[in-house]
């Protein structure tokens, strides 16, 4: 047990005396990235551990002084870059590693890569139309919310759901003549009855200002954004009470796209990285890191803009959670799988509407 330890230990020590001196050079493309990585002769033996996101380098040149560079050609799906939208600016995000040991032991070196471009206009989901879902007034702005079908490209028609299955819950805000705006799922708790008060029974699934409680219990996450004026919170159903049906109350708030803070935040747990993510900008999720105690308010100048009618509470339901039980009398588990469908089904509706 001791030589792999001291195998480690010498790995991370080579390399922060190497590191310092790295050559990474970062080429986007269209819809794909090249890095080249300069390393030491003393760690070309370990080149293997080191990652684009979730790739190996493709290639792996030595020189004639011993060196290495490790280069990484790759197209922004196979590595799985986080794609964000912000204003009108398109991001695709990841990180060179190194990891002496395997996850979820921590990475030894991070290098964030970015790659920026400028949003694709005109594209509008199928379901961005305003005959669809929930509308509400709140003065210039219209919030919606609505549950979404398995395809994400409309409002779903059944409001029975598989206890255990994921419930796409779509959230956004008509922006009309308002600059750009962040719509925030700023809390957001289920409910046996339409209307809260004080003896309602309630579950927290979003608070602390932003923080997506469901990403730790369970499998729930919320989907890249295809605008910042919308979201779509990917929850895994769960049963509370002691009825089936479910109402889904949220504090909706519209927000500057370019302004966060840990008031003003989508944040969610990374079971992979072991730590809260920002939603919208990876290299921003300090701000996440009140979701495990207390996150505090604004300044006051965000507390003025607050009460020009940026916020609006909607209710979603009611929802009937059903325990669905094969013959054999067994549960029915449900895989994170569906995550990943409904993750493909939305990078293809993006494709299928300009590429957003």
């Amino acid at each position: 047990m001791v030589t792999p330890l001291v195998f480690g230990l010498t790995i991370l020590v080579v390399f922060a005396t190497t590191v310092a001196n790295a050559d990474i050079e970062v080429v986007c493309g269209r819809d794909s990235v090249s890095v080249s990585w300069r390393i030491s002769a003393d760690m070309v033996p370990h080149a293997s551990r080191l990652f684009l996101g979730s790739c190996m380098a493709s290639k792996l040149n030595r020189l004639p002084s011993g060196d290495g560079v490790a280069l990484f050609n790759y197209q922004f799906a196979d590595c799985k870059f986080k794609k964000l939208m912000k204003g009108k600016r398109l991001f695709y995000q990841s990180e060179l590693t190194f990891r002496p040991q395997a996850k979820p032991k921590p990475a030894a070196f991070v290098y964030p890569v970015e790659c920026v471009y400028k949003r694709p206009e005109g594209w509008v989901p199928p379901f961005l139309m305003p005959a669809s879902g929930v509308s509400e007034g709140r003065g210039q702005l219209v919030f919606h919310m609505a549950l979404l079908d398995d395809q994400l490209t409309g409002v779903a028609k059944s409001n029975v759901v598989p206890l255990g299955s994921f419930m796409p819950i779509w959230a956004a805000v008509e922006q009309k003549s308002h600059q750009p705006l962040l719509l925030l799922m700023e809390e957001c708790v289920a409910a046996t009855t339409p209307e809260l008060h004080s003896a309602s029974q309630v579950h927290p699934i979003i608070s602390n200002k932003g923080c997506l409680l469901e990403s730790v219990r369970s499998n729930s996450v919320f989907l890249p954004r295809y605008h910042s004026s919308a979201v779509v919170l990917y929850l895994q159903s769960f049963k509370f009470g002691h009825g089936d049906e479910m109402y889904i109350h949220c504090k909706l708030v519209a927000w500057d796209p370019d302004s966060f803070d840990e008031s003003k935040k989508t944040c969610q747990y990374s079971k992979e990285n072991g730590r809260w993510e920002l939603l919208d900008d990876s290299f921003q999720s300090s701000v996440c890191s009140c979701c495990d105690s207390v996150c505090h308010s604004r300044s006051r100048r965000g507390v003025e803009w607050e009460s020009h009618g940026v916020q609006h509470n909607s209710v979603l339901g009611p929802l009937i959670i059903t325990d669905p039980k094969p013959h054999n009398g067994s549960e029915v588990s449900f895989s994170p799988a569906s995550l990943q469908r409904a993750q493909s089904k939305l990078k293809d509706l993006r494709s299928q509407h300009g590429g957003q």
